[in-house]
């Protein structure tokens, strides 16, 4: 643990030229007093770490000193890899493996170009969380991890999202890759062979906060070297996507209509009901559109007001209708008040 220490001081102090004790102490997470101590240490080791007294006074390596201790790590180098997103960077417990990668590339940039990181930092940021929801940090993660890390099997049980559906059930898999998507992560793993289902594709995507149990196994898989998992991931979430568009409805929409409609909706659903769509002389737009059921539909549209006329099915047209009928009595005539606002008076 000291030992690690140590080679961040230099690193540090390589990569900023001068810090203050206090600094030092604030990077290391230690006490100025054990800087003190480390510092003795380097120096004692043949490190020459000068200390400028006084209050403005800290500690420097003189005479142009460089450490060859830049190597990275197999952890350090993946992690620099994730080093724009830092909340993944934390749930994976590769945060402070992100930071010695961090300081092992300052120390071996030349000293006009060792402000880059912070630059970029000021300018870029990926947050990864969707809004309004806190994020997820499964607590069997970092063993997930680990394990497609270092390509070995595991041994899971699984909390379906239906309990009807059998409850917890038990797999064994080969972890192949993690992926953060709004604040949730999944993990995408190939299965043994379904002796029932032969034909049935080996390849499965689990969300990790349903992971009750993970057992991480000694023997190695064998990586399949030809599997791309973003491009797995983009056709599963389209895959799963379509499956939940299982509800039809017809709709006649203005020309803002249309436009506005992939903005309130899938926009894959709307691209394909667009495409699909027919045109009036009077420039409205009829579509048949995929949506998970009526209620979503129904809370979905409304927000294209009038700009979109539902057909069918009569369920949700009625609704809509009702809902034109409440909102028209809401606001009432030109000039009228609702309901209730004179009797306040």
């Amino acid at each position: 643990m000291r030992a690690a220490r140590l080679i961040k001081m230099v690193l540090l102090l390589q990569a900023r030229r001068e810090m203050t004790a206090a600094e030092l102490a604030q990077e290391l997470e230690v006490s100025e007093r054990t800087v003190s101590r480390d510092v003795l240490a380097l120096s004692e080791a043949g490190v020459p770490v000068y200390a400028d007294r006084g209050r403005a006074g800290g500690y420097r390596l003189v005479g142009g000193y460089r450490t060859r201790l830049t190597g990275m790590g197999r952890s350090e180098a993946e992690a620099l890899f994730l080093s724009g997103v830092p909340s993944a960077l934390r749930d994976l417990g590769l945060d402070d493996a992100a930071s010695a990668a961090k300081l092992k590339v300052s120390a071996a940039l030349d000293p006009t170009l060792r402000n880059v990181h912070d630059s970029a930092a000021q300018r870029f940021h990926l947050d990864a969380p969707g809004w309004w929801q806190a994020p997820e940090t499964p607590p069997l993660l970092p063993a997930l991890a680990d394990a497609v890390w270092s390509d070995r099997q595991v041994a899971v049980r699984y909390r379906r999202r239906d309990e009807r559906d059998g409850g917890e059930v038990e797999r064994e898999l080969e972890p192949y890759g993690l992926v953060l998507k709004a604040g949730q992560w999944y993990l995408a793993a190939r299965v043994p062979a379904d002796a029932g289902h032969p034909h049935r594709s080996p390849w499965r995507v689990y969300r990790v906060g349903r992971f009750t149990e993970v057992s991480v196994h000694d023997e190695h898989f064998d990586r399949d070297t030809g599997f791309d998992l973003a491009a797995f991931w983009t056709e599963q979430a389209a895959a799963f996507a379509r499956s939940l568009q299982r509800w039809e409805v017809a709709l006649r929409l203005t020309g803002p209509g249309a436009r506005r409609l992939r903005y309130v909706i899938d926009r894959a659903a709307a691209d394909e009901a667009l495409a699909d769509g027919t045109v009036d002389d009077q420039g409205r737009t009829t579509v048949t559109l995929r949506v998970e059921n009526e209620e979503v539909g129904y809370s979905q549209l409304l927000a294209l007001g009038p700009e979109c006329e539902v057909l069918g099915p009569p369920s949700l047209r009625e609704r809509f209708a009702d809902a034109a009928r409440r909102t028209a009595a809401l606001y009432g005539p030109s000039g009228a008040e609702p309901d209730g606002v004179a009797a306040q008076r």
